[in-house]
């Protein structure tokens, strides 16, 4: 589904040029749960940007579904970002001036997508907003507003879902909820899922754990899922 070899990305020039990522190399299965997880400044949402083509890599190879999201122009990859992969970020990024169903409607238009608003009035239903579809941001809870950008995301069915941090702006209670909510859809609909987060608890959710450290993975990128026991020798 995901695969990066020798993934390399800098910012800036001359001495004031930062190495955020070094040599990544890194294969996800389709339908896998990937929790991205390390210190801060370690490149993890660098890494996200970077699989979901929101950032170019400096050199080495991202395939997404066997695409080459180096080798597109920025047209093209919209257009497969669009259609392929689902965001969610920590602060929701909702536009202030529509409703939740504009909102979640957004992505359909922008593919053409004839019944838009049929189909994301089904996508607030599935993520328990059916009731809240004419209410703007300002009228819904944070949890409210992270399931809107949630059926937003997952409106035009991608194959996989990205979320950075997506609980870092709710409070533990709302967190899990919404943690819930996102596990269910990723096993639902039979996406890969790739998420960051500094929540132990919310990677253990993940069928696996990747941990950076100054851009560079710390640990074999094949690890066991987190949920299993290992008895790797020190």
């Amino acid at each position: 589904m995901i695969s990066l070899k020798d993934v390399y990305l800098s910012l800036g020039l001359g001495q004031s040029r930062v190495d955020i990522l070094r040599g990544i190399d890194l294969d996800i299965e389709r339908g896998q749960s990937v929790g991205l997880v390390g210190p801060s400044g370690s490149g993890k949402s660098t890494l996200l940007m970077v699989m979901a083509g929101l950032e170019r890599a400096d050199r080495g190879q991202v395939l997404v579904e066997r695409n080459d999201l180096l080798g597109m122009n920025e047209d093209d990859l919209a257009r497969f970002r669009g259609a392929r992969i689902g965001i969610i970020f920590q602060s929701f990024h909702l536009v202030p001036t529509m409703t939740a169903l504009e909102n979640t409607a957004i992505p359909l238009e922008l593919a053409g997508q004839r019944d838009a608003f049929e189909i994301a009035k089904g996508e607030l239903e599935a993520v328990g907003l059916g009731h809240r579809t004419h209410h703007y941001p300002a009228e819904l809870s944070g949890g409210e507003q992270q399931r809107v950008a949630i059926a937003r995301a997952l409106a035009p069915r991608p194959s996989i879902l990205i979320a950075d941090e997506p609980t870092g702006n709710l409070d533990s209670d709302t967190g899990r909820e919404i943690s819930d909510l996102m596990f269910r859809l990723h096993k639902e609909r039979a996406m890969t899922l790739m998420l960051v987060t500094h929540d132990a608890n919310l990677a253990d959710r993940c069928e696996r754990v990747v941990r950076l450290r100054s851009g560079q993975l710390v640990e074999s990128p094949h690890e066991v899922p987190a949920s299993e026991p290992t008895s790797r020798s020190s």
